[in-house]
């Protein structure tokens, strides 16, 4: 599959989905919501979103069908709770250790092998990781910081749980994820009041935008490159989130996560090149 005409259209699939996906920080912050109700505002978006643009939906409520909805439906709560706890950056780089958990469960459950580099790489961004700690031992930013590796250790399970529907339809795993958070969400979004229409432009931009179109892509991508591609890929994500929230809200995040953050990007960007330099020369 890797180097093949559809391998590629895989590979800028995953990068478009990643550009949607780094406007999540700005955007939640943007919106005057208690988060659980941003949470379920945007998955409801979404859900509709999705069910009106994919023809042919099946659901069939399989363990794994459910399962990865579950693991969807926790890794977009649990960012928007990071995300309201903690900086843009940090939920962003928490969530982000998805490649860790991936490389070490891809193999037992997609036999897509782990090689030695990639344990390597989680060597390093253990190391980056602790460097990125250093900057949140508050309470409040230790709350958001365990929301942030919650989030990531869902995004890794919802990867291999949509990977291991690659001969079907991982599309309906993400509508039941977006319902699940919708579910989830409802009791805050009845007990409190709208948002500003600021706010209400933000949550529709989150909901059609930021998942609704991101999840599009990433549904028919899934299907084309193995898990861990899927979370490395769209590495420039970690990148550009807090860039647009630094540029709109000014927040910017202390020096030793800008430390621990430039290891972890660096280490899953080394990743990513490898993993892409077949594709490049089996394609020329």
């Amino acid at each position: 599959m890797t180097g093949t005409p559809a391998h590629r259209t895989a590979v800028g699939q995953m990068i478009l989905a990643a550009l949607c996906w780094s406007l999540g920080g700005l955007l939640i912050k943007a919106v005057d919501w208690p988060p659980l109700a941003v949470a379920g505002g945007r998955g409801l978006l979404a859900a509709l979103f999705l069910m009106a643009t994919n023809d042919r939906l099946r659901f069939t409520f399989s363990r794994v069908q459910i399962l990865a909805a579950l693991a969807y439906a926790g890794c977009t709560v649990f960012f928007v709770l990071a995300t309201k706890y903690t900086t843009a950056a940090n939920a962003i780089l928490l969530q982000y250790t998805a490649p860790i958990w991936i490389a070490l469960l891809g193999a037992w459950l997609l036999g897509e092998p782990t090689t030695r580099g990639d344990w390597g790489i989680i060597a390093i961004v253990f190391t980056g990781m602790t460097l990125f700690f250093a900057d949140g031992l508050e309470f409040s930013g230790l709350v958001g910081n365990t929301f942030g590796i919650l989030s990531g250790v869902c995004f890794a399970a919802m990867t291999i749980l949509l990977r291991r529907q690659k001969d079907g339809s991982p599309v309906e795993s993400i509508i039941l994820g977006n319902l699940i958070a919708f579910a989830v969400g409802l009791p805050m979004m009845l007990g409190a009041p709208l948002p500003s229409p600021t706010g209400l432009g933000a949550l529709l931009a989150l909901g059609v935008v930021q998942l609704g179109v991101s999840y599009w892509l990433y549904a028919r991508a899934i299907r084309r490159i193995t898990a861990l591609e899927a979370v490395i890929i769209p590495v420039f994500e970690p990148i550009l989130n807090p860039v647009w929230v630094f540029l709109a809200r000014g927040e910017q995040p202390g020096p030793w996560a800008l430390a621990g953050g430039g290891i972890v990007l660096g280490a899953v960007t080394w990743r990513a090149l490898v993993a892409l330099r077949p594709a490049r020369s089996a394609g020329g």
